[in-house]
């Protein structure tokens, strides 16, 4: 992988004399204190701004502040007109817009497109606060209060639909971003590296339209410049010189010989690039190799050749080989630099060492910010995730490369949240990222973890050059839970628990000592059809896990239940499959209180399934695999009704499926039977969820400790906890979580645990 200059060793911007403030500014009058007369860098987000590593605004706004910039925050802004955005005055370097910590269509919109009640982001959890689409139309207003200065956007949002991608909520596929919001750049995935380097050089006299070598980073421009290669995958009967798979499984010693995997039982396509030498060549080098991909006027009209190109895009993700891509949108190109070189442990540390505030801007007198209440106890540990779930954001978004602090730094980080962050109880409510349990780990070896293209490390099983030690991880838990002042260290995020039973030691560790009671995990489905197509282990690995929860529970004295958690309408997920899972979960005495329902998150391989019924996880045909999708109204309505099998409400729904799938054998009292043949007299007969001889999930005895809520979703294109924000809370989740901050319930409750 390429060398990447660190982000410390850059000269400081001569406004480094002001030396940092105690809030990034939301006005003049701040400016004013702290002896401003402009900023340098203004950040408009969509986020109410809290002074916190959880938020992407803080970590971009303080970096840059650590490398002599001024920066301003305009949170939140009236978007009706520009006067908002003129607020802190012309920056004089450029217009950082993102639309906050999630999407912002994902943040205002439920999966069956009902507007929600409530933002997690925002102060007192007010709807409304935010645009639809805001980076575009932040953009916009930006460029209507200052003509001239340079917009850059980042965030979720950006990183999501840097390319012409499908859009769930108008059922089209739309331009790339950077063509709708009429920015100058987009800095897509973690955006650390490239937004320093960007600052840098706008600071140095650069024109903003010269940048076009920066790692991570999209634009405009005409035509392909000289002495570039292109390679033409415009057509599904021309896809390229797109390389085979990578094999995970040849020995190190064996990879300049033995790099390429060669498909297995498959006729050779003629139109199929031959393997390709990795060796250097004047004519393949990849730094200066461009992918075209078809149009956005072809993908649009084409929705397998969508398809297609949402497949070329997911083989260039790895930074070590992916290569350039473009597309055209009319009489110009959306050009897209190869991925960011993932962060080191050092700079990690440097990231997360920056002097944050940790709580929200005084400008809210101390509203309560829903998200901020979740998040304000945890600390992150890693970023990215190699699981590669197809319905997930994180692959697009931070990679799949682990990217890990080390153990000093986490350990300072949890000392400053009992010594800074008012209501600290004792409680760390979470370690971890966007999986609890991939902290340190990695390919075995470098050489081949550069040259893979493989979506996933564990998926259709764990790769044998990945190495599962959770020995650091351990470590790290016993460590963070001696400190002085810490009572307790709560394991929140999503748990790969196919990486976890490698490691009997570490499920023994979490169980023991970091679970308060419930312990949420994601098989998703039980039926192999879904899980393909999601990239998910089968139900087999969750009753592995299942077994070594209750067996270490059982010897640690603890009474302690494990929740899965399920998706209804995901693509590939027949009536059958769902059937067969209401079945599974009544076999084991389930009752889901809450359902999921696919989301088709923007750029996510699983939207591509939704969109065009192929599988991109293959070569994608205009004969190629099919795959089921659910779309329309009723069918996501049964399927999320089999989740919910015991609800009354459904029955009517499910015994009418049932008749016509052929399966009346299941209506009726018997205990093999699903529902019944009668509905009960009046609404009194349905009880609220249960779980056999246990606390019902959701009664108020489990509901105190509520806090422990996943902090990380990897569904429906929600971001990563870390740099790019937390799923939202309920109305009702978010003050059980406030009582659990404020101590009036004690951890030890019946809490929902790890997702």
């Amino acid at each position: 992988m390429h060398a990447a200059k660190p982000l410390f060793d850059y000269p400081k911007y001569w406004a480094e004399c002001f030396g940092p403030a105690p809030f990034l500014p939301m006005s003049r009058d701040e400016m004013d204190l702290l002896g401003w007369d402009s900023c340098d860098v203004i950040i408009v987000t969509g986020d109410a701004y809290v002074d916190h590593p959880s938020f992407g605004m803080a970590i971009i706004g303080r970096l840059l502040e650590a490398q002599g910039f001024r920066v301003g925050i305009i949170s939140q802004p009236d978007w009706q007109s520009k006067d908002d955005f003129m607020k802190l005055g012309e920056p004089n370097l450029f217009f950082g817009v993102a639309a906050g910590n999630m999407d912002s269509m994902i943040n205002r919109y439920t999966a069956d497109r009902k507007a929600r009640s409530d933002d997690a982001y925002t102060a007192g959890g007010m709807a409304g606060k935010r645009p639809d689409r805001a980076s575009m139309v932040y953009s916009q207003r930006c460029r209507e209060a200052y003509k001239g200065v340079p917009i850059i956007l980042g965030g979720i949002e950006a990183s999501l639909r840097r390319i012409a991608h499908y859009d769930y909520w108008q059922d089209k596929v739309r331009h790339s971003i950077l063509m709708d919001a009429k920015a100058d750049l987009l800095l897509y995935g973690n955006a650390e590296r490239a937004i320093v380097e960007v600052a840098q050089r706008l600071a140095a006299g650069q024109p903003v339209q010269a940048i076009t070598d920066v790692r991570g980073t999209a634009f405009v421009r005409r035509d392909t410049p000289a002495g570039w290669l292109e390679i033409d995958s415009t057509r599904i009967d021309r896809p390229g010189k797109i390389d085979k798979i990578i094999n995970p499984y040849v020995n190190t010693q064996d990879l300049e010989a033995c790099v390429i995997e060669q498909a297995k039982g498959e006729v050779a396509d003629p139109n199929e690039a031959r393997p390709v030498e990795l060796l250097p060549h004047p004519h393949l080098e990849r730094d200066r190799t461009v992918i075209r991909l078809p149009s956005y006027e072809k993908v649009r009209g084409d929705a397998v050749l969508y398809a297609h190109a949402n497949r070329v895009l997911h083989l260039e993700t790895n930074p070590g080989n992916a290569r350039a891509l473009v597309q055209r949108h009319g009489d110009s190109d959306v050009w897209l630099n190869a991925p960011p070189i993932p962060l080191t442990t050092e700079e990690m540390d440097y990231v997360f060492g920056l002097p944050y505030a940790r709580v929200p801007h005084p400008a809210y007198n101390g509203e309560k910010i829903p998200a901020y209440e979740m998040i304000r106890f945890s600390v992150n540990i890693m970023r990215g995730c190699f699981g590669g779930c197809t319905f997930c954001s994180i692959t697009e978004h931070e990679g799949r490369i682990i990217q890990n602090r080390s153990e000093e730094s986490i350990l300072r980080e949890i000392e400053e949240i009992r010594d800074k962050v008012p209501g600290f109880t004792g409680v760390i409510s979470d370690l971890g990222g966007p999986t609890a349990n991939m902290y340190r780990i990695a390919c075995k070896s470098p050489e081949i973890e550069a040259a893979c293209r493989k979506p996933s490390c564990v998926y259709p099983g764990i790769c044998q050059n990945l190495n599962t030690d959770h020995s650091a991880l351990i470590q790290l838990y016993r460590d963070a839970r001696a400190l002085p002042g810490v009572k307790k260290i709560l394991i929140a995020s999503g748990l790969r628990y196919d990486l976890a039973v490698e490691s009997p030691e570490y499920v023994r560790e979490l169980v023991t000592h970091h679970v308060g009671g419930y312990l949420k995990i994601a098989p998703e489905h039980t039926e192999r059809g879904p899980l393909d197509k999601m990239m998910k282990p089968g139900i087999g690995t969750y009753d592995r896990f299942k077994k070594m929860f209750e067996r270490f529970s059982k010897e640690a004295g603890k009474e302690q239940y494990l929740i899965p958690y399920f998706i209804a309408a995901h693509p590939g997920t027949t009536d059958e499959d769902m059937m067969n899972l209401a079945l599974w979960l009544k076999r084991n005495g389930f009752r889901a209180d809450q359902v999921q329902a696919f989301y088709p998150s923007p750029m996510a391989t699983a939207t591509a399934m939704y969109h065009s019924g192929r599988n991109p996880l293959r070569k994608v045909t205009y004969k190629s695999e099919s795959v089921t999708v659910v779309k329309g109204e009723r069918q996501r309505r049964l399927h999320k009704a089999f989740l919910r099998y015991h609800d009354p409400k459904n029955w009517p729904l499910l015994r009418e499926a049932l008749k016509a799938m052929g399966r009346s054998d299941l209506i009726g009292p018997a205990k093999h039977q699903l529902i019944p043949a009668t509905q009960p007299a009046g609404e009194g007969a349905y009880q609220s969820a249960r779980r056999k001889n246990s606390t019902p999930v959701g009664s108020k005895k489990i509901g105190g400790a509520a806090s422990g809520k996943p902090l990380l979703t990897q569904h429906n294109g929600l971001p990563p906890r870390a740099s790019d924000g937390s799923q939202p809370w309920s109305k009702g989740e978010e003050g059980k979580a406030q009582a659990f901050a404020k101590g009036r319930k004690k951890p030890s409750g019946k809490r929902p645990g790890a997702r």
